[in-house]
């Protein structure tokens, strides 16, 4: 396709964007409200969908023996920290896809995709270097010797899936940047029945396959992987196709400049992941330190505030999506209104969330275990996870506008600071000094949300303030 029809397609995308946002405020903001949640609630599927991949594996490796369980759990833990690092630095693509295609440069999202592929394949091969080499030294971290030989195995075959992993997730911030979101809720939901399936077959032994067991689980979601990026690979190619967009027209020789963006805005990003994950990690091993019963009930908070973090997780990236397109327009104005009708939604969903633990958290306890101690232990760190889940909503999907407006470095920055110079600490000395237990390390993490989600709103209102000056 030839340069005008890429222009024309263009100026077809931008006037589409703009439509709606010359309306009073009021309408205004209804109009973004409604475009947010359009994005958001695929997304947030994607998200839950995610989850309950790794729910499965644990659940139909659970029949086979502890040990495979506990493979998968760990296993699956070190993978996905290494892996979510590599996919944070794809999430500077939030910044550079949405704010091009809102000015209907298309040019330049194909080229920012065409960098994050090129990006992927050498990250893939260091963080795959990283696990592979880092993996047997689990031996001298006193490992239980029956789960060590499982757990190897296990992570040198889900080694495969980091490529295809990486590609998903660069299709995808290619996709969601250009308002293509239900793609992306279909392939993450259909590799879930590709998950199951694989499971069924690999870990069992069904259709005169070997029974595998944990590696069978790790066959199948690499498998699962693949599949995942396939699809998004065919939408990139038959949107294409259909609407001549000049994706195959695009430069593919590497733009070493457009790939140093991406990871200046991508770092920080994965930094910012790998901090929030790693301080969750840090007080499951502590709280381990404490009786059995403490650790079951932290699984516990960890399973239900995971289920209603996905949600406004979602949101931050129809967030990023909405703010960086109406930066790209010029509209610094329409930028606010999507920034703050996510931020709402964000906070009304976790709002809910909070209302659902205060009032249910015994029902919500015994739908995991009937052990009366753990349940005790539960209900209060039930009570905690309402405590921040404003809070909660508020922060993530701040850091999803932010990172629209091309802001990652201080969302991780609020996160260093307030998870491990405030939470982690006053955490520990709450569980262990005051002798709070599970509780009072949930109560540092709370207290940190709490003053992470107040200083990103503060954050985002000043950064609102100056997108208005600069258009001026």
């Amino acid at each position: 396709m030839g340069t005008q029809g890429v222009s024309t397609q263009g100026q077809a995308a931008k006037q589409q964007l703009t439509v709606g946002h010359g309306q009073g405020t009021v309408e205004g903001l209804r109009h973004e409200f409604r475009s947010v949640l359009r994005l958001a609630w695929p997304l947030a599927l994607a998200n839950l969908g995610w989850m309950f991949m790794g729910l499965v594996d644990t659940m139909m490796v659970g029949r086979v023996s502890a040990e495979a369980i506990d493979a998968v759990s760990l296993g699956g833990i070190l993978f996905a920290t290494v892996a979510l690092f590599g996919g944070g630095i794809m999430l500077g693509l939030d910044a550079m896809i949405p704010a091009a295609f809102g000015a209907g440069r298309l040019e330049e999202c194909h080229r920012s995709l065409f960098a994050a592929l090129q990006l992927s394949l050498v990250l893939a091969a260091v963080l795959m270097a990283v696990l592979w080499y880092g993996t047997p030294l689990l031996g001298r971290a006193g490992i239980n010797p029956a789960v060590l030989p499982l757990t190897l195995p296990y992570v040198r075959v889900l080694l495969w899936s980091m490529v295809p992993l990486l590609v998903y997730f660069s299709f995808r911030g290619y996709l969601q940047g250009m308002s293509l979101v239900r793609p992306i809720m279909f392939a993450l939901l259909s590799a879930n029945v590709v998950n199951a399936a694989g499971d069924w077959v690999l870990i069992y032994g069904h259709f005169h396959f070997p029974a595998l067991g944990a590696v069978g689980s790790a066959w199948s979601t690499t498998i699962a992987r693949i599949y995942m990026a396939f699809v998004l690979l065919t939408v990139a190619v038959r949107h294409d196709r259909r609407n001549r967009t000049g994706l195959f027209s695009a430069p593919v020789a590497p733009d070493w400049n457009r790939i140093a963006r991406l990871l200046r805005l991508g770092l920080p990003a994965a930094l910012q992941i790998t901090l929030e994950v790693g301080v969750f990690a840090a007080a499951t091993a502590l709280i381990a330190r404490l009786d059995v019963a403490s650790l079951a009930a932290h699984q516990i908070a960890m399973n239900a505030a995971t289920f209603t973090y996905m949600v406004p997780l979602g949101i931050a990236s129809a967030a990023a999506v909405r703010v960086g397109q109406a930066l790209g327009r010029g509209d610094p104005r329409a930028a606010s209104r999507s920034g703050w009708a996510a931020i709402a939604l964000g906070a009304g969903f976790m709002s809910g969330g909070a209302i659902l633990f205060l009032l249910a958290p015994h029902a919500i306890a015994r739908a995991f275990t009937p052990d009366v101690s753990v349940i005790r232990i539960g209900v209060s760190l039930l009570f905690v996870v309402a405590l921040f889940q404003l809070f909660d909503g508020v922060q993530t999907v701040a850091t999803g506008a932010l990172r629209g407006a091309g802001d990652t470095r201080t969302p991780m920055m609020c996160h260093l600071c307030g998870y491990w110079l405030l939470g982690l600490p006053l955490g520990y000395f709450l569980g262990f000094h005051e002798r709070l237990g599970a509780v009072g390390l949930w109560l540092g993490l709370c207290a940190a949300l709490i003053v992470i989600g107040c200083v990103l709103l503060a954050v985002w209102r000043q950064k609102v303030s100056a997108m208005r000056e600069e258009a001026a």
